[in-house]
C-alpha cells in the first residue's frame, strides 16, 4: 500500500471514477473514460478482476455449490469496500492474487 500525494491533480480528478471501479459492472466506465489517469487505471483494473470473479462465482452457484457463492461474494465485497476506502484516501491498495492479475492486464 503506497500513500500518494493528496495534492496530486491526477488523484483529485480521478477519485470519482476510481470509486466506480469497485461497484460491479461500473468498473467498465473508468476503463473507457479515464484510462489515461494512472490512479484510476490501477483501481479500474482491480475492479475489473473483482467483477470477473463475481461472475465466476455466480456461474459456480448455478452449476455447483451455493455456499461457495456466498463465501466468494462476501470476500469480494470486502475487497471492494477496502478498495473504496483507499480510493477516498487517495491511496493505492494491493490485494492478494487480484493485484497480480490486474497488473498483467494491458489496454
Amino acid at each position: 500500500m503506497s500513500k500518494l500525494s493528496e495534492g496530486n491533480p491526477e488523484i483529485l480528478e480521478g477519485k470519482v471514477f476510481a470509486l466506480l471501479s469497485y461497484l460491479s459492472i461500473l468498473c467498465i466506465l473508468p476503463l473507457i473514460f479515464k484510462k489515461n489517469n494512472a490512479f484510476v487505471l490501477k483501481h479500474a483494473k482491480q475492479g475489473l478482476v473483482i467483477f470477473v470473479a463475481e461472475v465466476g462465482f455466480v456461474v459456480l452457484d448455478i452449476l455447483l455449490w451455493p455456499w461457495v457463492f456466498k463465501l466468494g461474494m462476501f470476500v469480494l465485497g470486502v475487497f471492494s469496500l477496502i478498495g473504496i476506502v483507499f480510493v477516498l484516501q487517495g491511496r493505492d491498495v494491493r490485494f492478494p492474487v487480484i493485484s497480480e492479475i490486474a497488473d498483467s492486464i494491458v489496454f
